[in-house]
Order: structure tokens, then C-alpha cells, then sequence
């Protein structure tokens, strides 16, 4: 399997796109102005207690109010608050966390108001961002992560993970880092750490205490909470940290400066395959040329298509996402009828697997498969769609079906579910349903280029369209792009976008800011 990530940067947004043998099976959209994700550290403060839910409200500086359950305090809770309340106090009492005395667990059963009043400050960590109404959901278990292992302080104990299955390579990796851990930190060993040399690992262990000692200084200073001490790494080195591995082949990046991060990154984590990071600079948009936008517009819609013309309908409710498999126009005759269905279910349970990825669907997942009348059918439809989503990372639990053909999923939801509209709003009448003439839009095109040009002094200018208008603006020898260049600027392109709509266009300056020349919607009286 051949594994590539696209990274498609824009000033107001970064897609994430990763491909498995040229199929898009993740998709990930992160606004620049988002200021919340999952792994941000913060110093906060106790806002209400709420004793029903044994819970409390907390303030980390959002709109919305961030909910932290007494379960989510961890075990070693007090010690955290002592430490903390040493270095927001006085100077000279505070200590490393190495020299700390660990305090005795917090009773499991017992109640928030035992724990934290109103107005405490509090390290808390980011473990759900903001989803629909609810704010985020936080965790006091304070974690770094890194790409073999996760460094949590205020405990002193090792743990590997359970998918590496040799009793010897998990002994000798508890060893390994029992001889480099530093006192009073945990670790846990990640599945990428099999095989690893001390070298490696004792590396990033290093890494991972830095971040915490220069990180936790920013406690010291007088400012009042709410106040962000740690931001989470970059969504797309976050990204290449849980997933990157020997099968990558290619990262494509359009922009210089996460060009230079994500190779630092690689360079740092995997020398020998830096040279597999690429800075982008072709004329088509990069999602365009690596057949991204296309599997995009079939991908994300209520109906989705699969193998045989059987289909998908997807719906997303609050409390859970429904899934309805269609045989379409499958033949379905009586003797074949259970053959036809099981071949149906086994392909719409591989298609399934990839959309919960695609979407990042969380929370409660009901499938209605095609019904199956024999036993061992279910079993084996059960079977495939377990090892379908064996390399789904999110933490998931599969149920078998029932006697009615339906499965139910349980998701890990960490995030709110990726909505990507593909229906397309008309840009020229805006939905009035009125437009102008569509052979004077050419015209209308020239007129803004001639405005930019001669108005503005734009010279340099890029004027994405619609592939079928940027083929017709391009035809022929002397094309309507030839005669604009000779008569206004030989420095304009013209780009084919899949992303725009027919009559839709978008100008861009040599810096690749977009260039606001759209008409103001119109009032159409009837």
C-alpha cells in the first residue's frame, strides 16, 4: 500500500488530505483562527461545581464554558495542585517534578467538592474539542505525546501498549525505558516503538521533558488564569506523528512555511525519508492535480456510490449517525437473493470503514445492512467489517449483528464530525434563479481584468474558473487567454478549479491572495 498526505494551505484554512493507493481515506479541515485542539494545556480556573454530575465548570478563556469530570481529575491529582500551587507562590519553594514527594491517589469515589471549590486554578488539557452545543471536554492528566511514546508527570510508573503482542519485545522496552525515565514521570510506549533502539527512544524522551520544563515556566508568571501554557503541535505534524510510517511515500505541501516544519519534523523523526517531502508549485490547485476534490464531491454527499451500483445513505442525527445500505440495481434473483446480499454488505462494510475515517464520525453508529437469513453470513460480514477497521486509530467497538441485520458502532469522538457541503450555490444569480446572459459572462471576466490592470496596476494576476470555462477560454491558437495577455498583462493565467462552480471565478494576486472582484448580490422584484 503506497500512503501520501496532500496539504492544501489557504489563508483562512489548511486541508489535510491522506491517500492509500491513490484513495482518499482521510480528510481533515482546519481554520487558522481555531485556537482550540485536542492535547492544548492551559491554566484555568474553577467557574461551578455541579455535585449531581460530579462534575465542574471550568474557564479556559472560551465562549462556551469547559465541562471536567471528577473521573477525568487522574489519580494524582493532589500532587498535581501542590506542584502547581509551588510555582504560582513563592519562588524559592518551587522544585522540578523530579524532587516533588508524590502525593497518596485520589479516592476513585469520591466527590468533586472533595477535590476543587470555586476559583481554584487548575493544569488542565484539551481531551474533546467544542462539539455542537457543549464546550470542550477536559482532562487534569496532563500528557505529552510523542511519536513512540507519551510522557505524563506527577506519577512514576511504565506502560506498553497492548498491540505489541511478543512478551519479549514488551519486556525488553520496559527495561529500556526504566533505565532513561526520568523520576516521577510515567511513560507509556506506543505500538510504533517496536523495534526501536535506545538511541531513539531515549532521544524523544528528552525531547518530550523539554516541552514540559519549557513549557510549565510560563505557570510561574503572575498572569491570572485563564492562560495557555502549551499549544498542541501543528495539525498536519499532529497528523504525520500518529500516522507516519515506512509505506509514505510522498508529502506534498503548497506553502513554504509548513513546507519547512513538516520537513524539519520528518528530517527529525526519520532522516533517511526526508527527500520524500516536496514543496508543490504547479498552476492547478494541489487538491485539484492529486484527484482530491473530485473524490471530495463523491464522497461527502447523503448518497454515496460503491462497487456494483449498490449505495450508501448516510444520515447524521445529535444523538447518533444512521447508515441505510441500498443494493441499487444489483440483480436479485430468488436463488441468488442471499449471495447478492451478503456481496453487497461485504463491499458496503469496506466503504463504511472508510467514511467513518473520511468523516471522522463519532459517538453511536447504526448500520443497516441488507438482511441475511443464514447465521454464518452475519458472522463472516461481522468478521470483515472488523478487519476493515483495523487501522482505524480512533477507539471503536464493534457489536454483531442482529437477528434484523443491524450493527451498532461505538466511535471515539474527539472532534466535531467533518461537514463538507458538495452542493454548489449558483454564484451568478445567487439563488434568485434569475441570471444575466451567460455569453456576455466572458466579457464581464475581461472587464474585471481590465479594471485590475488598469485601475488597481495588478500585473500580475491568476484568474482560477471552472475546467469546461478555462477550456473554452483557452481554445485555440488565438484563445480569448491570448488575446486578454496581449491586450492587458502577459502575466495572467488561467487556472481550471474543480472546487468552483460553472459560472464561478476567483482572482488572485501573485501572493496568492485571493482578490475580492465578485458582484454584489442583486434584489430581484418579480
Amino acid at each position: 500500500m503506497v500512503s501520501e498526505l496532500i496539504v492544501d494551505v489557504k489563508r483562512d484554512e489548511i486541508s489535510i488530505a491522506v491517500l492509500e493507493d491513490r484513495s482518499l481515506v482521510e480528510l481533515q479541515k482546519e481554520q487558522q483562527s481555531d485556537s482550540f485542539a485536542v492535547g492544548n494545556i492551559y491554566l484555568a480556573r474553577i467557574k461551578k461545581l455541579l455535585p449531581g454530575l460530579n462534575a465542574a465548570f471550568v474557564d479556559v478563556g472560551y465562549k462556551k464554558e469547559a465541562f471536567l469530570h471528577y473521573q477525568d481529575l487522574g489519580p494524582t491529582f493532589k500532587t498535581q495542585q501542590k506542584f502547581l500551587k509551588q510555582w504560582r507562590g513563592d519562588p524559592k519553594r518551587r522544585q522540578p517534578v523530579q524532587k516533588v514527594s508524590l502525593q497518596p491517589d485520589i479516592d476513585k469515589d469520591g466527590t468533586i467538592g472533595d477535590a476543587l471549590t470555586v476559583g481554584d486554578e487548575i493544569l488542565v488539557q484539551i481531551a474533546k474539542e467544542p462539539i455542537s452545543t457543549k464546550g470542550p471536554r477536559l482532562t487534569a492528566e496532563i500528557s505529552f505525546a510523542g511519536r513512540f511514546l507519551v510522557l505524563i508527570p506527577f506519577a512514576d510508573k511504565i506502560s506498553v501498549s497492548t498491540k505489541i503482542k511478543s512478551s519479549e519485545e514488551r519486556a525488553r522496552l520496559r527495561q529500556l525505558i526504566q533505565s532513561v525515565k526520568p523520576k516521577n514521570f510515567s511513560v507509556i510506549v506506543r505500538t510504533s516503538a517496536e523495534g526501536k533502539r535506545v538511541a531513539e527512544l531515549d532521544g524523544e524522551l528528552r525531547i518530550l521533558q523539554k516541552r514540559w520544563e519549557d513549557n510549565i515556566l510560563k505557570v510561574a508568571a503572575k498572569t491570572k488564569a485563564p492562560l495557555v501554557i502549551y499549544e498542541e503541535t501543528a495539525r498536519t505534524v499532529a497528523l504525520l506523528r500518529d500516522i507516519f510510517n515506512a509505506s509514505f511515500q510522498n508529502i506534498y505541501v503548497n506553502d513554504q512555511h509548513v513546507f519547512e516544519s513538516v520537513y524539519d519534523y520528518v528530517s527529525l523523526i526519520a532522516p533517511e525519508q526526508k527527500e520524500i517531502v516536496k514543496l508543490y508549485t504547479g498552476e492547478l490547485p494541489i487538491f485539484d492535480n492529486f484527484g482530491v476534490t473530485k473524490q471530495i464531491k463523491s464522497l461527502f454527499g447523503r448518497t454515496v456510490t460503491y462497487k456494483g451500483g449498490a449505495y450508501l445513505i448516510i444520515e447524521h442525527t445529535e444523538a447518533m449517525h444512521v447508515i441505510d445500505v441500498n443494493s441499487g440495481n444489483r440483480v436479485k434473483g430468488n436463488t441468488e437473493q442471499e449471495k447478492t446480499a451478503f456481496n453487497v454488505n461485504i463491499a458496503a462494510a469496506e466503504e463504511i470503514a472508510r467514511q467513518l475515517r473520511l468523516r471522522d464520525m463519532g459517538g453511536i453508529i447504526v448500520i443497516d445492512f441488507i438482511d441475511l437469513t443464514e447465521a454464518s453470513n452475519r458472522q463472516q460480514l461481522f468478521e470483515h467489517m472488523t478487519k476493515a477497521m483495523a487501522n482505524d486509530r480512533a477507539k471503536h467497538n464493534i457489536l454483531p449483528l442482529s437477528k434484523f441485520c443491524l450493527m451498532q458502532i461505538t466511535r471515539q469522538r474527539v472532534r466535531p464530525i467533518l461537514d463538507v457541503q458538495t452542493t454548489e450555490s449558483c454564484p451568478s444569480c445567487f439563488g434568485t434563479g434569475v441570471v444575466k446572459s451567460s455569453i456576455l459572462f466572458t466579457d464581464n471576466l475581461e472587464g474585471k481584468i481590465d479594471c485590475l490592470v488598469n485601475r488597481h496596476n495588478v500585473k500580475r494576476l491568476t484568474l482560477n474558473v471552472h475546467p469546461y470555462v478555462a477550456a473554452y477560454i483557452n481554445k485555440g491558437i488565438f484563445s480569448l487567454a491570448m488575446k486578454w495577455k496581449m491586450k492587458y498583462t502577459h502575466q495572467l493565467k488561467v487556472v481550471p478549479d474543480q472546487s468552483l462552480a460553472f459560472l464561478e471565478y476567483k482572482f488572485y494576486d501573485q501572493d496568492k491572495n485571493e482578490l475580492d472582484m465578485q458582484e454584489e448580490k442583486e434584489i430581484v422584484k418579480k
